[in-house]
């Protein structure tokens, strides 16, 4: 068995790195879905896992175990009414850049950003741009 942690989820396959550096396609064994857990994707990037190697050419995986999270972030699941959704899981910390004018920044949105951070204790960092920078293409040169 080998701890590894999630990088990327897409439907029922992960990629997922092990403690070695090597990233392997996993999915997991269906047991996971029907342990009581209210969320359409039981498995969220970030999460650490433990992997059996089934193919060492294919770098392909079997997720046997979930370990606990330190935190996550979710929201209502588009689906299932009643379930979550994870977006991600084990943060060390949000970041949200956002401009001021053009385009306006919602503020709205900057507040949930910081009420999530902050329930479900992540470290949150917010970034105002006052001003962006376009390129001007094949120019090389900046315009404000």
């Amino acid at each position: 068995m080998i701890k590894a942690i999630v990088y990327r989820s897409t439907g029922s396959w992960y990629s997922v790195k092990d403690e070695q550096g090597n990233f392997h396609n996993a999915r997991m064994k269906g047991v996971f879905k029907i342990e009581g857990i209210t969320s359409t994707n039981p498995i969220a990037v970030g999460d650490e896992v433990e992997i059996e190697v089934e193919n060492e050419k294919e770098a392909t995986a079997m997720i046997t175990q979930i370990f606990p999270r330190r935190n996550h972030i979710n929201r209502q699941s588009p689906r299932v009414k009643h379930h979550q959704h994870i977006i991600a899981a084990n943060l060390d910390q949000s970041l949200l850049v956002a401009t001021l004018k053009d385009p306006k920044t919602s503020q709205g949105f900057i507040d949930r950003f910081l009420v999530v951070s902050e329930m479900y204790h992540v470290r949150r960092s917010l970034f105002l741009i006052k001003q962006i920078f376009i390129a001007i293409k094949n120019s090389g040169s900046w315009k404000s």
